[in-house]
């Protein structure tokens, strides 16, 4: 355990060796623990229980009283000093100086993570300490709750936003955020969750525009990548292969990630001299490296890939994969630039997933991997902050559960870790499970289980501040245990019932209530509601593959071991076009779903235009250029009820009528646009009492200004049809996954949208045509590598009559010199 001034860090893993592997350790594990505690939620004090929690309202003189650290290191793990990067780490420092927020980008393999972890232990920290954090696959509220426990002795107690905002006013550290590819307007509410505080983000894409110092991180010159080739050969570099040296640095574009494969082929080479690859091999370094891996490194790999852009401990490893010394494999694979090492564990680095994939027919076994987590989260020795720490791990598994036809197996596993979440206080990741729980609990047919999903995601709303949404959800919770004859979950979903709002008695089933009624409206501000009254909102199962993951997920995080040369080893992005069109929802590695095609998880989605069709990191390859312009992109859609799920309409309809009907019908889930959302709240709490079947809807975190007692004559029409003037094709479109981007008018009379590959290279997509056909081709990315395409892929664009919607396919050349595992059709939505 490591110490700092009034800040005590437990690392995730014992100290690397002199190789750079963290030393292993003792990973026997036994079945024991009480799913069961005690947290308090602004003025809410919550009994965690495995049954269902229960709530009461502390006042104000009971309230926790945190106690403010003298100061903050919280810093990551010491790692050798990055080659070459004097003048960024100097640029990185006078931007420090002059700015609140820091924004360093630039494309996976390039080094941000290595240097950012530098900067964190070199350069000087705020008046009051520093912070290094992690956002891969992190909400913002949760990171918030993370600066305040670092900053404040308070066990076991989340503050409201304004209380937050009141204990962080005047602390001045300087917390940088690895990993952060949130949205523009995401990133400013944790910059306002601590108001003094300095912030450094590191991200793929420069999103930030005016609003922060910004610092482009590029590859490496000519003498630093000679420099870090050298140093990684250990043994110095022979005079004859200079040449090949200076010719592999050129190729590489100076990218850290390349050079390092590079040199840990050369050290593997079976002759004992040293030899580099020659420049012409660059593209195929991954296939000779994986020829000379050991069983236990190409096991270890196979887990990871299965688990796709997750972290995990190296304990997992080494039960899953039978592995002596897992931690030792996981560091000689980071060492090799094949896995990236971060705080809180190991997960495969992107481009290799492809490899692993055409090397081992299946993913490991599902209920293998449900069996040992939810083993595992119930340990007497597991923390709840560790069950958090795997969120992301937990909802792959949970997900590739649900895709292979055991929901069962996803049930199993989110109801083991849901009271361990709620005990993190990390309300976005327990959140998600909860929504996986709940869809998979309909699936199974396990009543108890949907019943205990909907009260914990009521009493998560309470915790929140979303009252009226958990006034919805507990009126369905109440029917629920009544009709499994559970007094005990009756009882507890009534006692939360008195802290919603009132609701004014129903009409008639199926009729609207009278114009300007308010019926369930939420009263006011709830002092126990969440940062910022939004920043603690519940992101929801967001559109696409993914049921809701964190505004995301793909992370790039880079080696913190002695290994790491100075590189971060390309995005956690998702692999596989799992939900994307044609994609194989079968067995095999096809129905691993891919991270960025969910905007509120994936790191590149929200902010990047166009994670390619063709790459297993982005399903979806429109997204528009500025999320924060369309706020209903981010919306979530939830579902309740007991009876399964209807159409997209029932929800999306305004007035009593739609929500009281789609109530009726049991109608679930859906994706709507935020003014629709705080309609369906409002009413679908009354039909709710009627019937105890409900259909609501949360608002999403994409804008902070909207909550759940906004006016609905405040916001914009939802009319999604265009006028009669507009453009046929030209404007704002919803995908399948529900990515919104935008097609713009050329000068020569073609539209054109942007297409990005997997380290960051852009092609502008063009298409021409008229009377509601268009068609063009597409840049297909080799995921294996950076900047390459396999091909142009024929794109095809049908626009309905009332141009309200486009059927679209993709499709990959004829004569099958590659493969498009992502070509397929899929439907547009016009934004109004």
């Amino acid at each position: 355990m490591a110490e700092t001034d009034g800040f005590v860090r437990e690392p995730h893993g014992p100290d690397p060796d002199e190789d750079g592997a963290p030393m292993g350790g003792d990973h026997r594990i036994d079945i024991a623990g009480d799913a069961s505690g005690t947290v308090i939620a602004g003025n809410h004090n919550v009994v965690i229980d495995a049954h269902g929690s229960t709530v009461n309202l502390l006042p104000p003189q009971e309230r926790p009283r945190p106690v403010r650290r003298e100061r903050v290191a919280l810093v990551p793990r010491r790692q050798r000093e990055p080659v070459g990067r004097e003048a960024d780490l100097e640029e990185l420092e006078n931007a420090l100086r002059g700015h609140g927020v820091v924004q360093l980008w630039g494309p996976p393999g390039v080094g941000k993570s290595t240097l950012l972890r530098h900067a964190a232990r070199s350069l000087e920290p705020g008046p009051d300490g520093v912070l290094f954090l992690n956002g891969a696959h992190r909400e913002p509220e949760d990171l918030a709750q993370e600066i305040f426990e670092a900053c404040y002795e308070a066990p076991g107690y989340a503050p409201t936003g304004p209380e937050l905002c009141r204990l962080m006013t005047g602390i001045e550290v300087t917390v940088y955020v690895d990993d952060a590819e949130l949205t523009p307007e995401r990133l400013r509410l944790l910059a306002d969750a601590a108001p003094d505080a300095t912030f450094v983000f590191a991200s793929r894409e420069r999103s930030l525009l005016g609003e922060s110092a910004d610092l482009e991180l590029r590859g490496l010159g000519r003498a630093a990548g000679l420099g870090l080739l050298e140093r990684e050969l250990r043994h110095g570099m022979p005079e004859a292969q200079y040449a090949v040296a200076v010719e592999l640095c050129e190729v590489a574009l100076g990218r850290p990630l390349l050079l390092l494969r590079a040199a840990g082929l050369a050290r593997l080479d079976t002759s004992g001299e040293i030899r580099l690859p020659r420049a012409a091999e660059i593209d195929g370094l991954l296939p000779l490296l994986f020829d000379r891996l050991d069983t236990a490194s190409l096991k270890t790999l196979h887990l990871l890939a299965t688990l796709r852009d997750a972290e995990v401990d190296p304990e997992h490893v080494g039960v899953l994969c039978d592995v002596p010394d897992p931690a030792a494999v996981c560091g000689r694979l980071a060492g090799l630039g094949l896995v990236t090492v971060t705080e809180r564990g190991y997960r495969s680095v992107a481009d290799v997933l492809p490899e692993v994939r055409r090397r081992f027919a299946e993913p490991v076994a599902v209920d293998r991997l449900c069996d040992h987590f939810a083993r595992w989260a119930t340990l007497a020795t597991t923390t709840p902050a560790q069950v958090a720490d795997h969120g992301r791990a937990l909802e792959v598994v949970a997900e590739m559960a649900e895709r292979r036809g055991r929901p069962d197996l996803a049930v199993r596993v989110a109801r083991a870790v849901s009271p361990f979440l709620a005990e993190s206080l990390r309300f976005g990741v327990w959140g998600r499970l909860l929504d996986q729980g709940q869809n998979a609990a309909r699936q199974a047919g396990d009543t108890t289980a949907h019943a205990y999903f909907t009260h914990e995601k009521a009493i998560r709303c309470l915790m929140i501040g979303r009252r009226v949404v958990a006034a919805v959800l507990l009126a369905e919770a109440v029917v629920l245990w009544r009709q499994l004859g559970d007094n005990e979950g009756v009882d507890a979903a009534l006692n939360a019932q008195q802290y919603t709002p009132p609701t004014p008695e129903a009409p008639p089933l199926g009729e609207s209530p009278a114009p300007g009624a308010d019926p369930g409206g939420d009263p006011g501000p709830d002092p126990g509601g969440d940062l910022g009254g939004d920043l603690g909102g519940d992101p929801g199962p967001m559109p696409g593959p993914e049921p809701a993951t964190t505004t995301p997920d793909p992370v790039t995080t880079g080696p913190g071991t002695g290994a790491d040369p100075g590189y971060d080893p390309g995005g956690s992005a998702g692999y596989d076009p799992a939900g994307a069109p044609g994609s194989d929802s079968g067995w095999g590695w096809a129905d691993q779903g891919a991270s960025a095609a969910n905007p509120a998880t994936a790191p590149n989605a929200a902010t990047q235009p166009g994670a390619d069709f063709g790459a297993g990191q982005g399903a979806n390859p429109w997204t528009v250029p500025n999320p924060a312009a369309d706020p209903a992109s981010h919306v979530a859609a939830h579902s309740s009820g007991a009876a399964g799920t209807a159409g997209t309409g029932a929800a999306a309809g305004t007035g009593g009528a739609a929500a009281g009907g789609a109530a009726a019908a049991a109608a679930a889930t859906t994706t709507a646009a935020l003014w629709a959302s705080v309609v369906a709240v409002v009413l679908g709490a009354v039909a709710a009492l009627v019937i105890g079947v409900v259909v609501y809807q949360e608002l999403s975190s994409g804008d902070p200004t909207y909550t759940s007692s906004t006016s609905t004559s405040d916001l914009p029409s939802s009319s999604s049809s265009p006028s009669a003037a507009s453009d046929e094709l030209a404007g704002v479109w919803r995908d399948g996954q529900g990515n919104v981007f935008m097609i713009a008018r050329s000068g020569d009379g073609a539209y054109e949208f942007k297409s990005q590959g997997t380290c960051g290279a852009t092609s502008t997509v063009k298409v021409t045509g008229g009377s509601g056909r268009y068609s063009g081709t597409m840049p297909v990315w080799d995921e294996s590598t950076c900047g390459k395409t396999f091909g142009d892929a024929r794109l095809s664009i049908d626009v309905s009559s009332d141009g309200s919607s486009a059927s679209v396919e993709v499709t990959a050349p004829s004569d099958g010199s590659w493969e498009c595992r992502n070509c397929g059709s899929q439907t547009w939505a016009r934004r109004a």
